[in-house]
């Protein structure tokens, strides 16, 4: 592959992102869970227990605001049809 291709698919694949981020606003905050939650099973492997356990529940309470804000954002949408 050369260099223009890898760019190409690189923006290509970048506009795609931005288009599912802007119709699924709770994504964002549920790949943050996901970066969270591999932190934290990291900082368990590291023996750094107290951290981790910080660290998963910061995860848990992004979950949870993903859920909460694609469930109102499913709402809207349903009540805007």
């Amino acid at each position: 592959m050369s260099t223009t291709q890898v760019r190409t698919g690189l923006v290509s694949f970048l506009a795609r992102a931005r288009q599912f981020f802007r119709r699924n606003p709770g994504a964002i905050p549920i790949v943050g869970f996901q970066i969270l939650l591999l932190a934290s099973a990291g900082l368990l492997v590291a023996s750094l227990s107290d951290l981790a356990e910080g660290v998963a529940v910061a995860a848990y309470f992004t979950l949870l605001a993903g859920v909460v804000l694609q469930l109102v954002f499913s709402v809207r949408s349903r009540n805007g049809q």
